[in-house]
């Protein structure tokens, strides 16, 4: 039987869910966490994580990121961290992989097309996106909307970044049909599922740069933390070719900032005097994460990584690229709703704000690749893009 510390999150005291759900057929010995996972797993909106894009756009190659691939390889790492803390896996990788599920098509490119279409209508945010596709968009199951998540799941998504003292529109309306405690701090398997994101892209988007030449070992050997790692790598394989010591290099930084979270965590629970999931909500600080000094050397990774390859001039021109084909299908279906798959059309408010957000829903679920035909279809193949 597997034992949690008296902090982690138990199933067996959860919060509940919206909508009760009376025991009418079991399907199979699972807690309410670990069917919150296989929730989202099945999930139609999991599904199409496959083809939006993680750092490069509709990328051509096999071997590229995308957020599907992204959202498991942040559960992998969000499920070893909570198991060594004592913490409620199921629930730590049920968050992990339902995380980017908000995303619209081409990225932050796509998020800032929606932003600027929803200016005046409360605006567009993909973490909130995520929460009202849970709750609202996916239609599953015959007597509700959503797929009726446990509380802790909720909250979990909502506020794995800590307190939010503005909600959005969107998040204002999933916490006032279940109110999220939003002025506290999430669960301790929720803050590991937010730093185990931080983990998994910062090393792997150098992964994916590096394979697309976008990104050179000089450059990344600039940081003198990854420096000295990779001087360890050459003394200890040194008649290694670089290409096979890179995807080394990657897992020792993952391994490195894994390790230093675990560390960091358990002297922060062990100081404050943690004893229960209540004790972490109100410990008025962010328990699970860095040290002050990997933190640093993160955050110098981060601003690396934006000036080296999320703003690179190629990654600059795709992104433009994807902005204006949601900002034109936007005022395609503004102008001509019938536009729109029929079941989409027929749903569509009268009066705003909800017709506009309404909109923004149905593009917030499209791939990229939907949206560039649903693009093409409206306003033809561009040059180039054919």
């Amino acid at each position: 039987m597997i034992q949690w510390k008296r902090y982690a999150s138990d199933p067996a005291y959860s919060r509940g869910r919206l909508h009760d759900e009376k025991r009418e057929v079991t399907r199979g010995p699972r807690d309410d966490f670990q069917r919150d996972r296989d929730r989202i797993i099945h999930s139609i909106s999991f599904r199409r994580l496959r083809h939006k894009t993680q750092v490069f756009v509709a990328p051509d190659g096999d071997h590229y990121r995308v957020r599907l691939t992204h959202s498991l390889e942040v559960a992998q790492i969000g499920r070893t961290m909570a198991r060594a803390l004592g913490l409620n896996e199921d629930l730590t990788e049920a968050l992990c992989l339902a995380h980017d599920i908000g995303h619209p098509p081409f990225g932050h490119a796509g998020e800032d097309a929606l932003e600027e279409a929803l200016a005046d209508f409360g605006g567009f945010d993909h973490n909130a996106q995520t929460i009202r596709t849970l709750i609202r968009l996916e239609t599953p199951y015959p007597r509700w909307d959503g797929l009726n998540l446990t509380w802790e799941m909720l909250e979990g998504l909502a506020k794995h970044n800590g307190p939010v003292a503005e909600p959005t529109w969107a998040l204002a309306e999933a916490n006032a049909a279940m109110d999220l405690d939003l002025d506290s701090w999430p669960s301790l398997e929720a803050q590991i599922a937010a730093i185990a994101d931080d983990i998994a892209y910062d090393n792997h988007d150098i992964d994916d740069g590096m394979r697309a030449g976008l990104l050179t070992l000089d450059q990344l050997l600039e940081l003198p933390f990854i420096a000295e790692r990779w001087q360890a790598l050459c003394n200890r394989f040194p008649d290694v070719s670089q290409e096979r010591l890179l995807p080394e290099l990657i897992r020792d930084q993952i391994g490195l900032m894994a390790n230093d979270v675990l560390e960091t965590t358990q002297a922060r629970i062990d100081r404050l005097g943690i004893k229960t999931p209540e004790d972490v909500r109100q410990a008025g600080q962010m328990i699970g994460g860095f040290s002050d000094a990997m933190a640093d050397k993160e955050r110098r990774l981060k601003r690396f990584m934006y000036e080296n390859l999320y703003h690179h001039p190629k990654q600059m021109a795709a992104a433009e690229e994807g902005k204006m084909m949601v900002g034109d299908l936007v005022q395609a279906y503004r102008e001509q709703p019938k536009l729109m798959p029929q079941s989409w059309a027929a749903a569509l408010p009268e009066v705003e704000p909800d017709r506009i957000r309404h909109i923004a829903d149905f593009l917030a679920g499209m791939t990229d690749r939907y949206a560039r035909n649903r693009h093409a279809e409206i306003f033809g193949e561009r040059p180039g893009t054919g």
